[in-house]
C-alpha cells in the first residue's frame, strides 16, 4: 500500500461511517473522492464502475478502502478517462474537459454540484472569497454614488470646467470596472465556466479572463509574425493588434504564417474574432496579397483579394464565415455584413517566392457605415491591383484592430485553381536573370599557375572545377 493510501484510509473510513449513520436503511453509496494520482490505474483505458457492496469483515473493509482511492467511476462518454497522449485524447474527448487531472476530478465526483463538493478546505475557501466579494460590492456601490453625484454637479464648479468633470468621471468608471473584476477574479465557479466556454462575455470578468488568456501566448505569436514577415512597415507604418483573430479553412485551423495548399484556400475562410471591450461596433475585413511580382518596375506590388464592410460585432459574437457574405441586397444577411469585393483564391506563380496573404480587421470610427457600392466601384475588377491598405484606412477613417496571415506558394493544384476561376498567368514562370561579372578575367596565380605545364596534365581536371576561374 502506498503512502498516500495509508494517509487517506482514515478519511475514507470516517466518510463511510458518516454516510452510514445518516442513511435510514443503513447502506448508502460511498461518497466519491478525488484520487491522489492523475493517471488511470487500468492499462486498457476502459472506464470502471465504483459501487462496491459493503464488506462484512474488517480486512475486506480495508481492502475496499484502498481500492476506492485508486478506482475510477463510470461516467458519461464526455468525462471518460482514457489512455493516450493529449493529442489523441483531444480527438476523442470534448475540449471543454481540460487537463487530465480535471477529467479525473469530473469522473470521480459523480453528479455532485461544483459548489457542493465535499472538500472542507474548498468550502472554507469559498466562505473567505464570499466575504471578500461583499467588500468589493460595497465599494462598487460607493463609487457608483460618487459618479451619480458628480454627474449631477454643474461643470462650472470645477476649475477645469467640463473637461475636468469628464476626466474625473472616466477615472471613476474605470475604478468601478476594476472592482467588478476584482470581485469575481478568484471565484472558482467563474473560472470553471470560463474554462468550459460558457462565460457571458457581456460581463467584464469574462472579457478580462479572455484578454489574459490571449496575451499569454496567441498575442505574442501574432506580434512575432508581424515583425518576422515585415508587415510593419510593408503594409502599415505601425500597428499593434487589440483583438483576437483566428483563421480556419474548411474546418482546418490555420496557425499564423502557415503555407497552405491552393485547393484549401480556394474558398473564403471562417474567422473567429474576439473583442475585449464592451459595446457594439462596425468592422471591415480586408484580405490582400503583399508580394505580387511587378515586372515593369522589377519589384513587388499589392493585390486585394477580399473586402467586406459594415459587419456588426460585439463581445458575445465569435464566428464570422466570410463565404456566407453576399453583395446582393436581397440575399445579404445584415447581421453578417455586406460583401464589397468577392473572394479571389490565393495563388503564386511558378518561380515566385512565397506570397503573404494578410487578413486585417478594421474598426469604423464612430460606427459610421460605409457605402458598399462605392467600395465595389473603387476596388473591384482592375481596382484590385495596387491596393494600398494605408490609403484605404485614411480615406474611410478606419482603425486596424485585428490581424492574421497565411502564405501560399506554387504547388501541383495552383494551375487548376487559376483555370477554374479564370485567373491568367498560370503558364508564366519566373526565373532569376543571371548577371555576368564586370570584372576582367583573372590571371592564374599560385598553385594553378605553377601547374599549367603538360607535366601536371593529370591535375588539370581539378583546376578547371575551381569556382571563379576559367581556363
Amino acid at each position: 500500500m502506498s503512502r498516500a493510501q495509508q494517509v487517506a484510509r482514515p478519511i475514507v473510513r470516517s466518510l463511510r461511517q458518516a454516510a452510514g449513520s445518516t442513511s435510514a436503511a443503513g447502506s448508502l453509496r460511498p461518497i466519491a473522492l478525488r484520487p491522489f494520482s492523475s493517471t488511470p490505474n487500468r492499462q486498457d483505458g476502459t472506464p470502471t464502475t465504483s459501487t462496491p457492496a459493503e464488506p462484512a469483515s474488517e480486512a475486506e473493509k480495508l481492502a475496499a478502502d484502498a481500492a476506492l482511492l485508486g478506482q475510477k467511476k463510470a461516467s458519461s462518454s464526455t468525462s471518460t478517462i482514457r489512455q493516450g497522449t493529449e493529442e489523441q485524447l483531444s480527438q476523442l474527448l470534448s475540449p471543454r474537459l481540460g487537463s487530465l487531472r480535471r477529467r479525473a476530478a469530473l469522473a470521480t465526483t459523480g453528479n455532485i454540484p461544483f459548489e457542493q463538493l465535499p472538500y472542507q478546505c474548498f468550502q472554507e475557501a469559498r466562505k473567505i472569497l464570499a466575504q471578500d466579494r461583499e467588500e468589493k460590492v460595497a465599494k462598487i456601490v460607493i463609487e457608483i454614488k460618487k459618479i451619480k453625484r458628480l454627474e449631477a454637479t454643474d461643470a462650472s464648479v470645477f476649475r477645469g470646467g467640463e473637461e475636468h468633470k469628464q476626466r474625473r468621471l472616466r477615472g471613476l468608471r474605470r475604478q468601478v470596472e476594476k472592482l467588478k473584476i476584482l470581485a469575481d477574479i478568484n471565484d472558482p465557479s467563474i473560472k470553471r465556466r470560463f474554462e468550459d466556454g460558457q462565460g457571458d462575455m457581456n460581463k467584464p470578468i469574462y472579457r478580462y479572463l479572455a484578454l489574459r488568456k490571449w496575451h499569454s501566448m496567441d498575442y505574442k505569436i501574432i506580434l512575432q509574425r508581424i515583425e518576422q514577415f515585415h508587415i510593419v512597415p510593408d503594409l502599415l507604418p505601425k500597428f499593434v493588434p487589440t483583438m483576437d483573430v483566428k483563421v480556419s479553412f474548411r474546418g482546418y485551423n490555420v496557425s499564423p504564417g502557415a503555407i497552405l495548399d491552393s485547393r484549401v484556400t480556394e474558398s473564403a475562410p471562417t474567422l473567429r474574432m474576439q473583442v475585449f471591450d464592451k459595446g457594439e461596433r462596425l468592422l471591415s475585413v480586408v484580405v490582400l496579397d503583399a508580394d505580387v511580382p511587378d515586372l515593369d518596375s522589377d519589384s513587388f506590388k499589392k493585390r486585394l483579394h477580399f473586402l467586406a464592410t459594415n459587419i456588426p460585432w460585439n463581445p458575445t459574437k465569435v464566428s464570422l464565415p466570410l463565404y456566407r457574405l453576399s453583395s446582393d441586397s436581397a440575399s445579404a444577411s445584415p447581421e453578417l455584413g455586406t460583401l464589397a469585393v468577392p473572394w479571389m483564391p490565393a495563388f503564386a506563380q511558378k518561380g515566385s517566392p512565397y506570397h503573404r496573404l494578410s487578413i486585417f480587421v478594421l474598426q469604423h470610427n464612430n460606427n459610421v457605415a460605409l457605402d458598399p457600392n462605392q467600395l465595389k466601384k473603387l476596388y473591384d475588377g482592375e481596382g484590385r491591383e495596387g491596393f494600398s491598405l494605408k490609403s484605404f484606412r485614411d480615406k474611410f477613417d478606419l482603425k486596424p484592430v485585428g490581424f492574421n496571415l497565411f502564405r501560399t506558394v506554387w504547388d501541383d493544384n495552383t494551375a487548376d485553381v487559376m483555370a477554374r476561376h479564370g485567373i491568367p498567368g498560370a503558364d508564366v514562370e519566373f526565373k532569376r536573370k543571371r548577371l555576368m561579372s564586370l570584372k576582367p578575367p583573372r590571371k592564374a596565380r599560385g598553385w594553378e599557375a605553377k601547374r599549367q605545364k603538360p607535366k601536371y596534365r593529370h591535375l588539370w581536371k581539378y583546376t578547371k572545377r575551381i569556382k571563379g576561374l576559367s581556363f
